[in-house]
């Protein structure tokens, strides 16, 4: 069965805003390496439309730095599925648009064959994680008080707590650290 991992960046006091993060080539670089090694990423529509149209057109630019385009180029070409029930359509054609069951299709997606799946983003992370059906956790922190803004799990009851394990770190120069923990 496939991993789920959630990935993404928080600061020292729970912000999941990209607002008040500064992502630099080595934070890129190791979301590059993660997002290489998954066949597929899921996403809430608020977070596809973040990503689109933003990374793929970073690869329409010459200016961007090689960290940029290595990010672009892994995400552009991983499958994709967004989980909307407003969204009409997608101009990317290994992304698709899923309306049923969430549970549901999730339990599907793990039972295929490939490699790893991941998610970012807030609101459809949390749902997954209320589902029990988060396998990893990867949070990158950085050394930032963001002091407001959206955090994980906001208004979200979990029916069980998740027990986790630190599994890996990683010490950034910039002073991030990643932290991945598996499910127990």
């Amino acid at each position: 069965m496939r991993n789920l991992i959630y990935a993404i960046n928080i600061t020292l006091d729970g912000c999941v805003d990209h607002v008040p993060q500064q992502v630099d080539d080595e934070k890129l670089e190791y979301f590059t390496h993660l997002t290489r090694t998954a066949d597929l990423q899921i996403f809430g529509r608020k977070t596809w439309q973040l990503m689109v149209p933003y990374w793929p057109d970073v690869l329409k630019n010459p200016n961007e730095s090689k960290a940029d385009t290595d990010f672009a180029r892994a995400w552009v070409s991983t499958d994709k599925v967004v989980f909307s029930r407003t969204l009409d359509s997608v101009e990317d054609s290994n992304t698709r648009i899923v309306r049923e069951d969430l549970h549901d299709e999730i339990l599907k997606l793990k039972q295929e064959p490939g490699k790893i799946i991941l998610v970012g983003g807030v609101d459809l992370a949390s749902q997954l994680i209320a589902l029990d059906l988060v396998d990893e956790y990867l949070f990158v922190v950085s050394p930032v008080v963001a002091g407001k803004g959206r955090r994980l799990l906001d208004g979200v009851s979990l029916p069980q707590r998740p027990q986790l394990k630190l599994v890996e770190s990683k010490i950034f120069k910039s002073g991030s650290v990643a932290l991945r923990y598996l499910k127990q």
